[in-house]
């Protein structure tokens, strides 16, 4: 079975009870989580062996408050209420910090960096790094970006012409590690080191998903996932490459730069006037290039599974690039005129959240509202639930961009909504991430039509981020209107 959209026209618009337009298409029904009873829930992840962590989720975890997954030897509590997982996040008794499950996955890449650390480490990094990420600087690299999906639509051009079938994973990973390399050091994926970057993360993201369910649910509290040997060769290479390229900014050619690794190398602590150590400038670029690649892909994996099947979307989409941008380039002023780009990118991740669990343990025992939480407590927040829960989001399982366009945007649950977590602690990348999205969105759906190889057989896994479980297969054609673009 194949599914294909070719500028299809668009489909009715129907009106939701919150007011406003709703742009659904009801023959496409997103993959969804199967709701089953937890004991079933466990046999099944058992059966499946491939260490998912979604399908351990009971169909209760999406209508709850808050409950114990029963699972395993510690305790693990999962929280949904927006009220909740903010007391969670914040944080303010240092009472959360981190799992030890995610801080040992990690470490041995990104060390004691602003994606792991607490309290004022974390302060500290935050404050330093947060300027690197400002709309000036976002300007900036906005070229560099552009240069990235100008290639990324040549490589297309080729896969059309040829008609092959291709991994629309690989391809949005490698455009996604393109970005980060070319805004961040300055360098295209095609450079040798930027390439052996991109391999090693590929060993490690491979290896690093393999949850193993058993330890899990046999494994005490404090217990750190052990890496393999390979994982820890795939961190020392990235590592080592990435001192590399912070020495050639910080010895005699550093004048030849102007990019992210630059911004933070030249960042100093407000307080002492003090620089990040060379290890800790490795830690923080290894952070860029795992959640503004991994989490990057991930996403725009799914966007363009969705848009060869949402007719309306596509159809949409191309209208209002045609209408903001007519026939010549996208530049970085006419993105925030991009309003329906933005929402379908939102409403991708809503179903489908890169970050699909943050974990945190509890230091000590305490109450988190009514409920009670002993010490060494595995404190599960999942945007995974949140996203879809049945008390905040009207058919949740749904696909509907206009959930985030006026005036629906206004009836959204305050907390409910966290692709990129939460007040303090939302990612420093997110205005990056809105800025690359809707540039790779009108770019790549304005030329080309996706046609999906198998579409039923896709289902979402918890792997380091919500990917398929599988490879999605596609071919691309040229769009039948396909306007020429004035450079």
């Amino acid at each position: 079975m194949r599914n294909t959209v070719h500028g299809a026209p668009p489909q009715s618009v129907v009106h939701s009870p919150a007011g406003g337009e709703t742009f659904r298409d009801d023959r496409y029904a997103p993959p969804r989580p199967s709701r089953l009873p937890a004991i079933a829930a466990l046999w099944r992840t058992i059966r499946q062996g491939d260490g998912d962590l979604l399908s351990l989720l009971p169909g209760e975890a999406f209508s709850m408050d808050a409950g114990e997954l029963g699972y395993s030897r510690r305790s693990i509590k999962l929280f949904n209420d927006p009220v909740l997982v903010r007391e969670i996040m914040l944080d303010r008794e240092g009472v959360f910090p981190k799992s030890d499950l995610m801080v040992g996955a990690l470490e041995p890449l990104i060390g004691d960096s602003i994606f792991v650390s607490d309290g004022p480490k974390w302060r500290r990094q935050r404050a330093m790094v947060e300027p690197a990420f400002t709309r000036l600087r976002l300007s900036a690299a906005f070229g560099s970006m552009e240069a990235a999906v100008d290639a990324a639509v040549l490589n297309l051009e080729e896969k059309a012409s040829t008609g092959e079938e291709f991994s629309l994973d690989l391809f949005m990973s490698k455009l996604a590690a393109d970005i980060i390399c070319r805004t961040t050091f300055s360098v295209s994926l095609e450079a040798d080191i930027a390439s052996e970057v991109f391999e090693a993360f590929e060993v490690f993201e491979r290896e690093v998903a393999q949850v193993r369910i058993w330890r899990l649910i046999i494994d005490p509290a404090w217990t750190r996932p052990r890496q393999s040997p390979a994982v820890l060769a795939a961190c020392e290479k990235i590592r080592l490459r990435i001192g590399e390229l912070v020495d050639r900014r910080s010895g005699r050619e550093k004048d030849f730069f102007d990019d992210i690794a630059r911004a933070v190398i030249d960042a100093r602590d407000s307080a002492t006037g003090e620089a990040f150590t060379r290890e800790e400038l490795i830690d923080q670029l290894g952070v860029f290039f795992l959640a503004g690649h991994e989490t990057t892909a991930s996403a725009l994996t799914w966007a363009f599974f969705t848009l060869a099947q949402h007719p309306y979307s596509l159809e949409r989409l191309r209208r209002e690039t045609r209408e903001v941008v007519g026939h010549r380039r996208i530049d970085f002023k006419d993105i925030k005129a991009l309003d329906y780009a933005k929402a379908f990118f939102k409403e991708t991740l809503r179903l489908f959240p890169p970050i699909t669990f943050m974990p945190r343990v509890a230091m000590k025992s305490t109450r988190i509202g009514r409920f009670h939480v002993r010490r060494g407590t595995l404190v599960m927040i999942a945007p995974w639930t949140i996203h879809r829960h049945e008390k905040y989001w009207h058919d949740p399982d749904a696909f509907d961009p206009g959930r985030f366009l006026p005036p629906k945007d206004e009836t959204l649950v305050d907390g409910a909504y966290l692709p990129f977590g939460l007040g303090p602690h939302t990612c420093v990348g997110a205005g990056f991430a809105a800025v690359e999205s809707a540039l790779i969105l009108a770019s790549i759906a304005r030329h080309f039509d996706f046609e999906i190889i198998r579409p039923e057989s896709v289902r979402p896994a918890a792997r380091l981020t919500t990917r398929p479980a599988e490879q999605v297969i596609c071919r691309v054609r040229r769009h039948i209107s396909h306007d020429r673009v004035h450079h």
